[in-house]
């Protein structure tokens, strides 16, 4: 069974988060059990090529920013069990973890989002991984799934 070449409009949730100015998908963010078998496994499979990889202690990941073709996935592995991805692994098991949206400002993207009334994890801006300004919004206020907001850090 193939996939359609295109989708039908997507329907407007009311109760979603407004319209803010996004880039596009900067990257999905994938929790990993083994970032090496990962990095591996979309090596062999995609043609996946690292961009960047690095330890972020205060962030409780491994991670490694990985493209393939135009896009981008960041492959997370927890430092330990007590850390939100650690968590997210011990609860859902390993899969998709957030969707990061490019935004010109994160926190002009953030009074955006505030207004409109969605949930935040974050209320400022903070450091990301691989030199990104970022912040979260609670699952919550996006139908389920984590997102996050990212720009190049000022």
């Amino acid at each position: 069974m193939g996939f359609p070449s295109r989708r039908a409009p997507a329907r407007v949730y009311l109760d979603s988060i407004a319209r803010m100015e996004a880039r596009g998908i900067h990257h999905l963010g994938v929790a990993v059990e083994d970032l090496d078998a990962a990095l591996s496994t979309y090596e062999r499979l995609f043609g996946a090529e690292v961009e960047h990889r690095a330890t972020v202690p205060d962030q409780g990941v491994e991670a490694a920013a990985i493209l393939v073709g135009d896009g981008r996935v960041e492959l997370l592995e927890p430092l330990g069990e007590d850390t939100p991805v650690g968590r997210f692994l011990a609860n859902r098991g390993p899969g998709m973890h957030h969707v990061a949206y490019e935004v010109p400002d994160v926190a002009a993207a953030l009074a955006g989002l505030t207004e409109a009334g969605a949930d935040l994890i974050d209320e400022q801006p903070r450091e990301g991984l691989f030199g990104l300004e970022v912040a979260f919004v609670h699952p919550d206020a996006v139908h389920g799934v984590l997102s996050e907001v990212v720009s190049p850090a000022r």
